[in-house]
């Protein structure tokens, strides 16, 4: 009798859902109005709109964060600070903050199976073939360390990095441990401020945050040129 081979199995049950999705988005107008709608609130920029958008479904609104947490990491890069700041505005910053850090947890998770299940050529599609091949040159150069160090960079894709974990011999624990570990002091920060923001202060820590992230971004890219040219060096007679 011949053994079920039970990655066949989710490879297909998760391929099931993702036509499901599809299909339910392309031939029902309701589910395709609300994710233009989504789609559109994070295209915004404004964590005010998202907010609005959070708080208009009253009592389920902590449930709605949640579930457009994981969302926005299925369907990277979606801007998830956005949501972050809405979450502490509406909620408060510390409450904002634990709704926050367990919806990413759970979104990386997720992230992180549909990966072990469906390959690289799946995720290439739903990410990007450029930025995986970033991070598997960040994985090669910091091993075990990767997940830890990439957390606590707030430029680092935090849904591509889950997927490319994914497509690593790396088990799913100390995945899960090192992000939450490391997505804390953001989720932190980013909720604490995100309870003050209104108008200017909004518009200058937004700011700030893009400065910041293309300075660090700027310096890790110079780090892993000059790591890959000193491999080429060595590889030469």
């Amino acid at each position: 009798m011949e053994k079920k081979n039970p990655k066949l199995g989710g490879k297909l049950l998760v391929l099931a859902l993702i036509v499901l999705a599809v299909c339910s988005y392309f031939l029902i107008p309701s589910v395709r109005n609300t994710l233009n709608n989504i789609f559109n609130m994070f295209a915004s920029g404004d964590f005010t709109v998202v907010k609005e958008f959070v708080n208009s479904y009253g009592p389920y609104a902590m449930v709605v964060s949640f579930l457009l947490m994981i969302l926005q990491s299925v369907l990277a890069p979606l801007p998830a600070f956005l949501l972050t700041f809405a979450n502490a505005n509406l909620f408060g910053w510390w409450q904002g903050a634990i709704l926050s850090w367990s919806s990413a947890m759970a979104g990386a998770a997720l992230c992180f199976w549909i990966a072990k299940i469906l390959g690289r050529d799946v995720v290439e599609k739903i990410t990007s073939k450029a930025g995986l091949k970033q991070f598997d040159l960040f994985f090669e150069r910091y091993g075990k360390q990767s997940i830890l160090i990439c957390r606590l960079l707030p430029f680092m894709s935090f849904d591509i990095v889950s997927y490319a974990a994914g497509l690593t011999s790396m088990k799913f624990w100390p995945f899960f441990l090192a992000t939450g570990l490391g997505q804390l002091p953001a989720t932190l920060v980013y909720s604490y401020v995100g309870g003050m923001l209104t108008g200017g202060a909004k518009l200058f820590v937004t700011a700030l945050l893009i400065l910041f992230a293309l300075s660090v971004l700027v310096v890790l890219i110079r780090q892993i040129y000059t790591a890959k040219h000193k491999a080429t060096s060595t590889l030469r007679p």
